[in-house]
């Protein structure tokens, strides 16, 4: 009897060890919070390679965006040769009649003009309260030539007659940042001196001069004040600190090919919007520049029509 039941309480004893051996070896096998991190981490460092390595190959096999320009548009009228003899479009120097108004005024003048200028600016600050506006429209960049054989081309407004351009500025330095934008030069030429067209570029910082010394070869379109205003005295302030001479000088702005042809496509589809056919229907096309984001943009403000179009 003895005998049976030591034989019982080692196999008890056993039973009891190889349990407890079995729970030891669970909890050493068990998952550790350290093990849980690693695993976590290691996760994220794979789901951002693989992410890394994706936007790695779409960016290979995009390239680089190109941004298709604007196409010109032309307005040519068919039948017109390039500068036929005598009808050639240069800078011509001021008229016998256009020297009087270049002259420099009196001093009596100048008190009774500096009078009125303020005091038509402080009218138009306190009617609307709005800042300095100014307009410019196109002259001398048309086609001045005969028309050829008569053509449905024939029968349009140009756009150095049609286009004014409109800036609204608060002042000196706001008006420079526009031109500037836009990289539309101020330019002087005539006054008797040399044929030449100085130009200056760079208006809001220092201002650089630049020296065309053959007319003939300059093909932007190009615009003057069509009234006198405030902005008239920026234009010869920016002048003057380019070291050009101003005085009894025709003063013009030249604005870009890539501007133009940004302009024309404007005035296109808005005219196409309202169910004209364009350029033919079209009078006069107003275009405003103002601020849009960190710099500035034109905008069609008003378009006006051909009577019985």
């Amino acid at each position: 009897m003895t005998t049976i039941v030591g034989e019982q309480q080692q196999a008890t004893d056993a039973r009891e060890r190889v349990q407890q051996e079995r729970l030891s070896e669970r909890e050493r096998l068990k998952v550790s919070r350290f093990d849980s991190v690693t695993s976590l981490f290691l996760a994220l460092i794979l789901f951002l390679g693989a992410f890394v390595s994706m936007m790695f190959i779409v960016w290979l096999l995009s390239g680089e965006p190109k941004v298709k320009p604007i196409e010109p548009i032309i307005e040519n009228p068919p039948g017109r040769g390039e500068n036929p003899e005598g009808f050639e479009r240069d800078f011509e120097p001021p008229g016998a009649e256009e020297v009087e108004d270049l002259q420099e005024p009196t001093l009596a003048d100048t008190i009774e003009a500096v009078t009125d200028a303020v005091s038509s600016v402080a009218a138009s600050l306190t009617t609307s309260n709005t800042n300095a506006t100014a307009s410019t429209q196109g002259t001398g960049k048309g086609d001045s030539r005969p028309p050829g054989p008569l053509g449905e081309g024939d029968d349009i407004i140009g756009r150095w007659e049609r286009w004014e351009l409109t800036f609204n500025a608060k002042g000196k330095k706001d008006y420079a940042r526009q031109l500037d934008h836009y990289k539309i030069q101020l330019a002087a030429f005539g006054g008797g001196g040399p044929n030449v067209i100085e130009m200056a570029s760079n208006l809001s910082g220092s201002p650089k001069k630049s020296v065309n010394q053959d007319p003939k070869s300059e093909e932007r379109l190009y615009f003057s004040w069509k009234l006198s205003n405030p902005l008239m005295q920026f234009d010869q302030q920016l002048l003057a600190a380019a070291g050009i001479a101003y005085s009894g000088r025709n003063v013009i702005r030249f604005i870009p090919k890539d501007l133009e042809n940004q302009l024309a496509q404007m005035e296109k589809e808005y005219c196409e919007r309202k169910g004209k056919k364009f350029p033919h229907d079209i009078a006069k096309t107003i275009f405003e520049s103002n601020p849009d984001g960190n710099g500035f943009s034109f905008s069609i403000v008003s378009q006006r029509y051909r009577v019985g179009r």
